[in-house]
């Protein structure tokens, strides 16, 4: 009787996760992350600024937003910067690089269910985290992030199981 409620819990776990993220699997198309659109910090008076008007910002008022004298170095590795942040924006405004599109929306990263990393916590156990931690790509976050839950998973059944 034990393991027939424990093997009706798992199911309806499962199915529920299933179903919970199948939504996940179609991507929506999304606008590009606009420069104008990202803020940094700046100063200790907790004003903005945005990386547009940063790459356009002039020396002297950036050290008039922040309150700071610059030393000579800082000028130079500033002006380099603003040379680099200049040219990975497009005229219309977006990001050419795929590095920086890619870190400024990472917001979205997380939210979906990943089989692979799944089954390999869950099947290979340490093993299977080992190999989610050395697969290098975009979904690194999620593989990894769902081998762990797999893994947990598979350590709470293998617990049930010794203990009936």
């Amino acid at each position: 009787m034990k393991k027939a409620i424990i093997l009706f819990v798992l199911i309806a776990f499962f199915s529920a996760t299933f179903s919970a993220t199948s939504s996940n699997f179609v991507i929506p198309a999304k606008d590009p992350v606009k420069a104008s659109e990202v803020y940094l910090p700046v100063g200790k008076n907790g004003q903005f600024i945005s990386l547009m008007d940063l790459s356009q910002i002039r020396v002297k008022d950036l050290e008039n937003l922040t309150g700071k004298k610059m030393k000579l170095i800082d000028k130079i590795n500033f002006k380099i910067g603003q040379r680099e942040l200049k040219k990975s924006i497009n005229s219309d405004g977006s990001f050419n690089k795929k590095k920086i599109e890619k870190y400024f929306s990472k917001a979205d990263v997380g939210s979906g269910f990943h089989l692979g990393g799944f089954a390999l916590g869950f099947l290979l156990s340490i093993i299977g985290l080992l190999i989610a931690y050395l697969i290098k790509d975009d979904k690194k976050q999620e593989r990894v992030k769902w081998a762990w839950i797999g893994f947990a998973i598979s350590l709470v059944i293998i617990i049930i199981a010794a203990a009936i």
